[in-house]
């Protein structure tokens, strides 16, 4: 796991809470970051079902009406709020139960939130398949972004509170790498689904069952975070935590009393974690982890994520072209992951934000060329194969982008610079935050691609370089830096020193 290694008996116990990788920690790591697995099933499903005939003409049967024209407007062909609010259902949900969340999780802590997220996603996921109406379909998405809601508020933390210090950021990027592969897995069993005539959208809302019953089961397997029972009062269950994922012959004690002070810390600071965040001391805590998970969504992802399908059934392709063209698209989002999972602790956070802006930027604005020349702004012409292979290839070159950068370190982030005290509030805030752009975009985005046509990704690319700038300017490193120490960040950078408490005598700037 980017470049770790496994504890042996010869390994220096006092450096186990620094570095040393036990197999624990990985298997346990894996099982939480599984949660990623849910959401992007969930992501990846929702593109390939639309495009599918049979799904369409029982719910939207408006779209396959304007299919069938016979010089069809390619921005406008899937232009219904109906449609829309399929995919977008999901996320307002999501946003509402993971406000929730914040609070449940002080209760259950961490491993209790997998386990209700998950059941709660089983449940949605049964009413999908059996769905013989728009509400029964809807409803089943909004049970699923319930789920989704509480297992996005509980996994990145967990991770990132199990994670050995200096490979934190390869560790929580698992939860990225998950959500890649299940949007992957999706777009795979869409292609199947599509062969299967009428009910073949059944068998693909259906199989994100499997990876929701693998996340639960799971998480009935493995401990809290140490800093979650610690909060509860569970002292000896944190240990126990503590000596399972940093080797039983580690020197824990160092790093528990650690947790414990921090906690105490902060519990004489606050009781109340949603109104302390809004404090101005945790100014920078709020500003990233209300804009990081937003800028996420502004990157142009949601094109690739919910509607490349449809984008590609748009420039002509056929069904099954348009289901590998997304298959393609996920393998690369994938694949990049583990680019950052290699690169996040070596190079740090700043700059795989600031190289994949500039990546982002300059395909969209060759995107809004090249559909600009084939449809102009009537959308009545044919897109060219040739033309159709460059938007593949344009957006195979965001999806590596996004996948090495705002992909994970959205989940990153904010999970490393959220002291304890704002901790739950800090991360209900963020997935609700991400959320709420996405819920906003999903239900915008096919409308606003039949109303602004080519300069939608135009639109894209002014906010990725707005969100580009904001890193680079504001967003301080955190690489290798533990959890209970990150205040220093804040102290010694350039704008936020004025701030928070204690600023330090000489910050440094934030381009060093």
């Amino acid at each position: 796991m980017a470049g770790g290694t496994f504890a042996t008996q010869g390994s220096d116990p006092r450096h186990a809470a620094d570095g040393t990788i036990t197999g624990s920690v990985v298997i346990i790591c894996i099982v939480a970051a599984s949660a990623g697995l849910i959401f992007g099933y969930d992501v990846g499903i929702s593109g390939g079902v639309t495009s599918m005939e049979p799904f369409l003409e029982k719910f939207f049967p408006s779209i396959p009406k304007k299919m069938a024209e016979a010089k069809p407007n390619q921005y406008c062909i899937f232009d219904s709020q109906a449609l829309t609010a399929f995919t977008s259902s999901l996320y307002i949900a999501g946003l509402v139960s993971s406000l929730i969340a914040g609070r449940v999780t002080t209760t259950t802590g961490r491993r209790g939130i997998l386990i209700i997220g998950g059941i709660i996603f089983l449940i949605g996921t049964i009413l999908g398949v059996v769905a013989v109406n728009l509400a029964m379909l809807i409803l089943g998405r909004i049970l699923l972004g319930f789920g989704v809601g509480f297992t996005n508020q509980a996994a990145p933390i967990y991770v990132a509170e199990m994670a050995p210090p200096k490979w934190r950021g390869a560790f929580t990027t698992a939860f990225q790498s998950f959500l890649s592969g299940g949007a992957l897995l999706a777009t795979i069993v869409n292609w199947f689904g599509s062969k299967m005539g009428e009910n073949g959208w059944r068998f693909s809302l259906g199989c994100a069952g499997i990876p929701a019953i693998i996340m639960t089961v799971g998480a009935f397997f493995i401990p809290d975070t140490p800093s979650s029972l610690i909060q509860r009062g569970l002292l000896q269950k944190a240990r126990q935590s503590l000596n399972q994922v940093r080797g039983v012959d580690s020197d824990t004690e160092a790093e528990l009393n650690e947790l414990i002070n921090h906690h105490e810390a902060a519990k004489a600071a606050t009781k109340q974690p949603y109104k302390t965040i809004f404090q101005r001391k945790y100014r920078p805590h709020l500003v990233m982890t209300a804009l990081i998970p937003s800028f996420q969504q502004l990157t142009g992802i949601n094109i690739v994520a919910f509607y490349a399908p449809v984008l590609f059934r748009s420039v002509g392709l056929s069904l099954s072209g348009s289901l590998i063209g997304a298959i393609i698209l996920n393998f690369i989002n994938f694949s990049s992951t583990f680019v950052s999972a290699y690169s996040v602790d070596r190079f740090g956070r700043r700059l795989l934000f600031l190289e994949a802006g500039v990546q982002i930027i300059l395909c969209q604005l060759v995107l809004a060329y090249v559909f600009s020349a084939e449809l102009g702004t009537a959308g009545t012409s044919s897109f060219s194969k040739g033309s159709a292979v460059v938007v593949l290839v344009l957006l195979c070159i965001i999806s590596a982008g996004f996948g090495w950068s705002w992909g994970p370190l959205t989940w990153i982030v904010p999970s490393e610079i959220l002291p304890l005290e704002v901790r739950p509030a800090g991360q209900g805030i963020c997935i609700a935050s991400n959320f709420l752009l996405t819920f906003i975009l999903s239900q915008a985005f096919l409308s606003i691609l039949c109303k602004m046509k080519f300069g939608v990704f135009l639109f894209y690319a002014g906010w990725v370089l707005i969100m580009t700038v904001f890193v680079g300017f504001f967003l301080p490193e955190t690489k290798g830096i533990p959890l209970q120490k990150m205040d220093k960040i804040w102290q010694d950078h350039w704008f936020w020193y004025r701030f928070v408490d204690g600023p330090s005598s000489n910050y440094a700037n934030t381009f060093e």
